[in-house]
């Protein structure tokens, strides 16, 4: 694992300090979480591309910004990342894992989550401003593939997004907010939603969107609620609601019908003519 992820080129998304941000002199942290049972990345200050290429013979020219989750304090980045990059990768895809802005925590964010989720309005103090940068890191990060996919032999007209739970919520974001620079060929929101009331737009792209219905911080409505929004502004959804899974399976096996949502994902992938050559 580590010789593969060594292997990887990693970009920066901004020159110097991210709009937006101050000099912060706390460092990035990757550990294991012993209460998420996976590898986080914490304390993000400057966003980072990781890139996973897809061998010369497989390659299709689509690629693909993905998002992972953890709350706006930490990335799930292996369930929710590099294991999703992999698979992507493997069929074709060139796959870009964000790392974008998080709230400032201590030792163990995962612990700091569980305590701040149960008190939204602490929640809510700690992430109001960090996650308009989150946001402002989605659309970036779109906008640089695209802006540089000659230099990767990918499409700029095939540049996607995905993100689960918080990186859902980035990625809805980028869905209804982007310009024309920033404008992402198809959608995929894994048990996220929108934050806010926001009006499809007239272009808007294709929407993959996949949950469980027993989601357990309650966001299965907003994955069905971003699903209607989409088809009553006739725009192409495919909606998947598992009855069980939970929230955050990600790329994980758990020996349910969860576990083949991405074998979906690329179905419609290919389904909307983003995997063939």
């Amino acid at each position: 694992m580590v010789a593969i992820a060594g292997a990887q080129d990693v970009v920066p998304l901004y020159p110097g300090t991210p709009p937006g941000s101050t000099q912060e002199n706390y460092p990035e942290k990757q550990y294991f979480s012993k209460v998420w049972n996976t590898d986080v990345v914490t304390n993000v200050t400057r966003p980072t591309l990781t890139i996973f290429k897809p061998s010369p013979e497989l390659k299709n020219g689509t690629a693909i910004v993905i998002c992972p989750g953890g709350g706006f304090m930490a990335l799930s980045i292996a369930s929710e990342g590099t294991e999703v990059a992999k698979f992507l990768a493997a069929k074709g895809v060139t796959a870009f894992v964000l790392k974008y802005r998080l709230a400032h925590t201590g030792e163990d964010a995962t612990q700091e989550f569980a305590a701040a989720f149960a008190d939204r309005q602490k929640y809510d103090a700690m992430t109001k401003n960090v996650i308009p940068l989150a946001l402002a890191d989605g659309l970036a990060a779109v906008a640089y593939v695209r802006q540089h996919a000659s230099e990767w032999g990918i499409s700029p007209d095939k540049v996607g997004i995905i993100g689960f739970s918080a990186g859902g919520f980035v990625t809805a974001g980028v869905a209804v907010r982007y310009a024309p620079e920033s404008r992402p060929a198809f959608v995929a929101v894994i048990y996220g939603g929108l934050m806010r009331e926001s009006s499809v737009p007239p272009d808007a792209p294709p929407m993959f969107i996949a949950a469980a219905t027993d989601d357990n911080l309650g966001l299965a409505p907003a994955s069905i609620a971003l699903y209607e929004k989409w088809t009553a502004a006739q725009k192409s959804a495919e909606l998947h609601m598992y009855a069980k899974g939970g929230h955050g399976f990600g790329a994980r096996p758990h020996n349910i019908p969860t576990d083949h949502w991405i074998d979906r994902f690329a179905e419609w992938l290919q389904l909307e003519g983003f995997l063939n050559k």
